[in-house]
């Protein structure tokens, strides 16, 4: 016998008594005929050695000498005779489910496909331009459907609606019948649901809850399905409204993410609490808490177990199980799944575990993904150690639920969200100011225009709202209202905005012509009355407006107010004519007011004109005419504006800044407002009805954008990162004037070139309202700018400050510190900036100071007594997290040919008030801001259109509105002729002692012009009733707090109709009428 040879061959020699000294290729046939005889494969560790001599020598201790040619026709006899033996079907095993007592690996197959990113949403769909992304969606469902229908274990998930809709339509009756069996069959399992996976900081709840909406009434109308876990892997930090409202208020068990601080994820991993148990709501408590599971790394799946294939990013270790391949690797890995999920398995509580089987548009070969990982469930559970299985974040939150674990409470945020010591996610909060503003404009609009929607009735006109909810929905993204897409991408949302707003336009202008008819037999569609509306009304252009008033006409103004009480508020329109009448429905004439437009007004309006719309718009109006409209709940009134037979009635006292005591006071109502007479700043705000009297400061800045050091994480899209330096002043001594008028006053202010500001003070109004414009930012200094406005008041705040979640709940902030872990303070400012949607404000022991924005922004107290704004960002270099450019914004005209920085123009709101007090105006001017008047314009004689048309009207009881608490979120008609209907108690418990309180809504009086046949109460996204709704009860670790028993509105009567509301509780419902 020979030493050190396989344990086969001395079987063999002994069996055939072969001769070593036989010629080689005799010997390799001999080999083969024995593992004939023998019935067995021989393994290639076995047969390979025979190739060369040295292996022989080395492995089997053979002296042979093998030519070349003996060694190629060995190799071919034994291809040949593999393809004989080992070229057989396995048939894995992968119908494994839970086994008690072990290790389970969920492995969950997903695909994150960004609506919009890098590329459009339609290049992602059909894989075009693939030189930036290779990524094709269409692939990715195709692909997908066919190998599930390979083999009835394997699953996947799929969450993004906006795809799977649009691919959804382009299906043959036979492919829509299989992937409903595939459905039924939980093989395929929608999960989230929404149109996109929606951001969580630059998102209003209202968006949120719309184009979820979306999303599950689609996945309920095809596939009679309600998802029942939150899938948000992507967002930068997670929002408090998620958890409760988007989560638990949806009927969600779980949700699931993989971005949260670096610092939080590592003390999370340390004592396993990675899992909790989150209550995002003080108000709902327990009763609206959820399973949050954070990822231990992130979405992808763990390294070495990604399997796209065409990837260059990933090194692909397929499973080899063919003996005849030369890297047969099954016991590897094996070996390597079971260190991974060990390695997991020691971050996490009970024995279960989620592998995130996929990453960014994969499955676009899915075979390639399922055949490993048939593989792998086979082989680990054939080697007994641990249990693999495919499965979904439903089955694993049931797993999770079933251990009866105790699980650690959170109860905040997850904001701000860090991911290195310098990269404080927080700069995305502000980029792109110009679109964030676009999306919450025609948020408010679509609420509206879904409301005069369903008053004329969804069949009454040709055109629909649909195509706005769609570019909305799209647009909530968290690669597009963010600011973190790439130019050509915010371009391409930006367009599908643009032309789903007119299309819901004419919704607007056809259904105010219906309403206002008085010939009600006649059809909406047939009435000539034609509406203009001007949506670049914030730069001055107005045409109806503009245009001189024919003889004998006047320019009729509709006011719509899509609010559910009686709203006063200014009309503010362009006019070229200060010699205007302007009169009520009665014929009254109401007082008015003038103010020249400005010159910087009309540098905007000349330039985005031509950028915008492509016109070159003739000469500016000279003045804009003010004037105070009364409009009923859900209705509209008409105003009547006419040239004057007489003396013009403008004012002329247009002063410059003058000097009374030291400075100059404006505010014609009870708020009022001095100004420095040598450095013309604002230095004092005070309110004479409540005595609150604050000195304050306010002022523009700019941090430097870092580009980098040592650590070279520059500021960008996504991260805040500014220099090091103090934030440089943009002027002490500002050039100011000052209008003073009937209506308003307001203080003009130039602080730089680049820098205006305007503060208005109106009559009624009890704060103030400041409009900026920035921009172009200067960078030709080779620096980026990150702009702040900073309001500096004599207040102790003691590092405290509160700002909303997704224009909701208000958290309290505290400066340097975050409540689930001992915070390390890296980045000064960046660390303590939070997302706003509806607004911040702070308090001392006697007074609060609040300031409320009209779109998403990032703000902060750096210092006590001191409140910024982040208002525009332009950066010079890219942060490195995958858009691939700078934050350069530029807006261009004349085929490109001229282009500059964006410029801004924005509103913000400050007010005061007593300690306790500030709540009812926060809440109630957080509602006009997102919900302004709706202006409609058109040309005919008074005395003809009173007697042709309504000139005010309303669907409501005439003496009822909503009670001052409640907001009406939502009317629709849907498609199937129900109607949807929200409301929204405004307040939380503790905020206000007149307000905050149970209220009631009589549904008769708000649809008093219609009959109500039936009502249901369903969930938050109207896909089930809510009195079926079943959500998983879960035990908290250490929890002996005691909870006040939430208070709730109880069950609605068909026969009474009035529904009631606790305090943060929305109420969904679906009508017939």
């Amino acid at each position: 016998m020979v030493k050190n040879t396989p344990s086969f061959y001395n079987d063999y020699q002994s069996h055939y008594k072969v001769n070593m000294n036989l010629p080689f290729l005799t010997l390799v046939v001999s080999v083969l005929e024995y593992f004939t005889a023998i019935g067995k494969s021989p393994n290639s560790k076995d047969l390979f050695p025979l190739m060369t001599k040295k292996k022989v020598q080395k492995v089997w201790g053979l002296e042979m000498g093998i030519t070349a040619a003996e060694s190629l026709c060995a190799f071919l006899w034994l291809c040949f005779y593999g393809t004989l033996v080992s070229a057989k079907y396995i048939k894995y095993n992968t119908g494994a489910g839970i086994v008690p007592g072990k290790l389970n690996v969920h492995l969950v197959p997903h695909t994150h496909d960004d609506v919009g990113w890098l590329k459009t949403i339609d290049q992602y769909y059909v894989g075009s331009n693939n030189t930036i992304q290779g990524a094709c969606v269409e692939n990715v469902l195709d692909s997908v459907v066919v190998s599930l229908q390979k083999d009835p274990n394997r699953k996947f998930v799929y969450a993004e609606m906006a795809f799977f809709h649009r691919w959804w339509v382009e299906q043959s009756p036979e492919t829509q019948e299989t992937v409903i069996r595939l459905v039924d069959a939980g093989q395929l399992e929608f999960i989230n649901g929404g149109w996109c996976m929606h951001d969580e900081a630059t998102t209003h709840y209202i968006d949120m809850i719309d184009q979820t909406t979306l999303g599950h009434r689609f996945i309920k109308g095809q596939f009679n399905k309600t998802p029942t876990v939150g899938w948000q892997i992507d967002p930068f930090g997670h929002s408090a409204v998620q958890a409760y409202l988007l989560g638990a208020e949806l009927g969600f068990d779980s949700v699931h993410f993989a971005r949260i601080d670096y610092q939080d994820r590592a003390k999370r991993k340390g004592d396993k609490s990675l899992e909790v148990v989150w209550r995002g709501s003080k108000t709902f408590g327990s009763s609206a808490q959820i399973f949050a599971n954070a990822f231990p790394v992130h979405y992808s799946a763990p390294k070495g177990f990604n399997f796209e294939v065409n990837n260059p990013d990933v090194n692909i270790i397929p499973v080899q199980d063919d003996p005849l391949i030369f890297d047969y690797n099954v016991k590897q890995r094996v070996q390597d799944f079971i260190d991974a999920a060990i390695t997991q398995a020691n971050v996490t509580r009970t024995n279960h575990i989620m592998w995130t089987m996929g990453d960014d548009f994969q499955y676009q070969y899915a075979e390639s993904w399922f055949k490993q990982m048939d593989k792998l469930i086979h082989y680990v559970n054939k080697d007994g150690r641990i249990n693999a299985l495919y499965s979904t974040p439903s089955l694993y939150t049931n797993a999770k639920n079933a251990a009866k674990q105790a699980w650690p409470l959170k109860t905040d945020d997850y904001f701000p969200y860090a991911d290195s010591p310098n990269a404080y996610w927080t700069g995305y909060f502000t980029s792109r100011p110009g679109l964030k503003r676009y999306v919450r404009m025609l948020s408010g609009y679509y609420l509206a225009a879904r409301q005069l929607e369903f008053l004329v009735g969804k069949k009454s006109t040709k055109y629909n709202t649909f195509d706005l909810g769609d570019a909305l929905g799209i647009a909530q993204h968290h690669d597009a209202v963010s600011g973190t897409a790439k130019q050509h991408t915010t371009n391409d949302y930006a367009k599908r905005l643009a032309i789903g707003a007119s299309e819901a336009e004419a919704v607007v202008s056809s259904s105010l012509a219906c309403l206002t008819s008085k010939k009600s037999s006649d059809k909406c569609s047939a009435l000539a009355s034609a509406f203009d509306q001007c949506l670049l009304l914030n730069i001055s252009y107005c045409p109806p407006t503009e245009d001189n008033i024919p003889d004998a006409k006047s320019l009729v103004v509709v006011v719509y107010n899509p609010l559910g009480w009686n709203r006063i508020d200014i009309v503010r329109i362009p006019v070229n004519d200060a010699n205007l009448v302007v009169k009520d429905l009665l014929g009254n004439k109401l007082e008015v007011q003038y103010v020249d437009v400005d010159d910087v007004t009309i540098n905007l309006r000349k330039f985005y004109v031509k950028a915008y719309l492509g016109l070159s718009p003739k000469q500016a109006p000279k003045y804009w005419l003010l004037f105070q409209a009364s409009v009923p709940p859900l209705g509209w009134s008409t105003y009547f504006i006419s040239k004057a037979t007489g003396k013009g009635t403008r004012r002329t006292d247009l002063s410059h800044l003058s000097s009374q005591k030291g400075g100059t006071t404006v505010g014609p109502g009870n708020l009022k407002m001095s100004f420095s007479s040598t450095s013309g700043q604002l230095k004092r705000i005070y309110n004479s009805r409540t005595g609150v009297d604050i000195p304050i400061q306010q002022s523009y800045l700019w941090y430097g954008s870092s580009e980098g050091d040592s650590d070279p994480q520059a500021s960008g899209a996504y991260i805040f990162r500014p220099n090091g330096s103090p934030p440089n002043i943009v002027s002490r001594s500002v050039p100011t004037k000052v209008i003073h008028g009937p209506l308003v006053d307001e203080v003009h202010q130039n602080f730089s070139s680049w820098i205006y500001q305007v503060t208005r003070l109106y009559k009624d109004k009890e704060h103030a309202e400041i409009e900026y414009t920035i921009g172009p930012i200067p960078t030709d200094d080779g620096v980026g700018k990150e702009v702040i406005t900073q309001m500096t008041a004599n207040m102790v705040t003691n590092k405290e400050f509160y700002t909303d979640s997704n224009g909701r709940d208000f958290l309290k902030r505290v400066r340097d510190y975050r409540e689930d872990w001992p915070l390390q303070v890296t980045q000064p400012v960046a660390g303590n900036y939070y997302p706003l949607n509806l607004g911040i404000y702070t308090t001392d022991k006697k007074s609060e100071l609040s300031v409320l924005v009209d779109r998403a922004t990032g703000g902060a107290s750096i210092k006590d007594g001191e409140v910024e704004l982040m208002l525009h960002r332009r950066i010079l270099h890219d942060d490195s997290r995958g858009v691939g450019e700078a934050l350069d914004e530029e807006v261009c005209v004349n085929n490109n040919k001229t282009c500059e920085g964006l410029r801004v123009r924005g509103t913000y709101y400050i007010s005061i008030h007593k300690l306790g007090a500030g709540s009812h105006w926060r809440r109630t001017t957080g509602q006009e801001i997102y919900s302004p008047f709706l202006l409609a314009f058109t040309h005919e004689n008074e005395e003809n259109w009173k007697s042709s048309h309504l000139t005010k009207g309303t669907i409501m009881d005439p003496n009822y509105s909503l009670p001052p608490n409640v907001a009406l979120i939502t009317l629709e008609e849907l498609d199937d002729g129900i109607v949807l209907l929200r409301l929204a108690h405004l307040y939380e418990p503790s905020e206000d002692s007149e307000y905050a309180t149970l209220t009631k809504v009589e549904l008769k009086k708000l649809f008093a012009m219609k009959t109500i046949k039936e009502l249901k109460e369903v969930s938050l996204s109207a896909n089930q009733e809510k009195s079926k709704m079943k959500r998983m009860t879960w035990k908290v670790e250490g929890d002996k707090r005691q909870e006040s028993q939430p208070v709730r509105g109880g069950h609605v009567s068909n026969t009474n109709l009035v529904v009631e509301l606790g305090p943060m509780e929305i109420r969904t419902f679906l009508l017939k009428f």
